[in-house]
């Protein structure tokens, strides 16, 4: 059959024909990942033990901290400083020497060693302005960061509470409250398993729809959809569609029995509404995959370009590090990557309940950018598969 005439015959169906074919293609694709246990282990894992693992092992607040400190007063005060480091956040304070400091700090011992110098209560009272020494180790970062903040809190807090009824009166002229929004309790695990969860949205839509295409070629199978009745637009809606179905069902079930039964992580949004959002973006990084998959012969060589991509879509995307710490021209680039427009779409309907009118630029911005991608991986795909054919 020529290429006019195969062209004909595809204009002729009209849209029903194009749609009965994409239908098909996607229930042989749905077949493909029934039949292969490896794949159905791998989104299995990835939509439940490994957000959970991470989400419950990998936390960033500040807990069970070790403390030492060096009490040179020996008064009602340094004694009160030092009962004020209570569990969860604190182990209970070891006290040690002035001349341990270094060997313990050396050895990993003690987070934090804190230091009260001798007549540290006399000089309080007599308005001397004494001070508190801080010894911290950064090696621990998380808890350096964090739990300096604690200890200076702390501290603060039972010296005012101590001259306030030795006094009589008010030391600060303002009292400072602070509310968390979304988050109250500052629970790390609320973030990560959330953020796991788009990373693997991300990470399982590239690699199945590229796999799907290297599996064709590497089967002898690409030569089979060469000869149908069949146009590329059809085969990649097809694999998009397949995949996709699959992603986001895993994504749904993840969502309702990992995070929020499991993780007891309140939900604050629609969760039909950030499904609406995932479609969009599965379309865009499916797309992507595609066009990956076009630049491989085999499946390893598809790994090794795909992983590179998926780096730093995940890491760039906001969902690790906060976009505003980038550099700016940086921010601006990442405007083309339809991880940045996901992620924020996610958090604001997750986290903060945001509703359609408010999420809607970033959910045009992912239409805009995956119709873009898509075209371009339509291009290569032509190209590549067809013209080789």
């Amino acid at each position: 059959m020529s290429g006019q005439s195969k062209r004909h015959r595809l204009s002729a169906r009209g849209i029903g024909g194009h749609v009965a074919n994409v239908l098909r293609l996607a229930v042989k694709e749905l077949r493909s990942i029934r039949a292969d246990p490896v794949l159905v282990a791998l989104i299995l894992y990835t939509f439940t033990f490994a957000i959970y693992s991470v989400a419950t092992g990998a936390k960033t607040e500040a807990e069970n901290m070790a403390i030492a400190v060096v009490d040179e007063d020996r008064s009602s005060l340094s004694r009160r400083l030092q009962d004020a480091f209570l569990p969860p956040l604190f182990k209970t304070p070891v006290e040690i020497g002035a001349g341990n400091i270094d060997a313990a700090m050396d050895a990993g011992r003690f987070v934090f060693v804190l230091v009260i110098p001798p007549r540290f209560e006399a000089d309080l009272l007599a308005g001397r302005h004494p001070e508190l020494q801080v010894n911290v180790d950064a090696t621990a970062m998380t808890q350096a960061g964090n739990g300096a903040v604690y200890v200076q809190n702390i501290l603060t807090n039972e010296i005012i509470a101590f001259l306030q009824r030795r006094e009589g009166s008010a030391i600060l002229p303002v009292n400072v409250v602070v509310r968390a929004m979304f988050n109250p309790n500052l629970t790390s695990s609320w973030f990560t398993s959330v953020m796991q969860v788009i990373n693997n949205i991300t990470m399982l839509s590239v690699i199945l729809t590229g796999a799907a295409l290297i599996r064709e070629r590497e089967h002898g199978t690409v030569e089979h959809l060469l000869v149908m009745p069949v146009t590329p637009v059809e085969i990649m809606l097809a694999k998009i569609l397949a995949n996709g179905l699959v992603i986001v069902a895993a994504a749904f079930v993840s969502l309702v029995v990992v995070v929020e039964w499991l993780l007891a992580v309140p939900i604050a949004g629609s969760i039909l509404l950030f499904l609406s959002g995932a479609v969009l973006y599965q379309f865009s990084v499916a797309a992507l995959g595609i066009l990956i998959a076009t630049f491989s012969t085999s499946m390893a060589q598809f790994g090794l370009l795909a992983i590179p991509v998926l780096i730093v879509l995940n890491l760039l995307s906001g969902s690790t590090t906060p976009m505003e710490s980038m550099p700016e021209w940086l921010q601006h680039v990442m405007q083309i990557s339809p991880a940045t427009h996901f992620v924020a779409f996610s958090q604001a309907v997750l986290y903060r309940g945001a509703g359609l009118k408010i999420v809607l630029p970033q959910m045009l911005a992912l239409a805009a950018i995956g119709v873009a991608y898509f075209a371009v991986s339509l291009g290569r795909f032509r190209k590549v598969i067809f013209n080789a054919g």
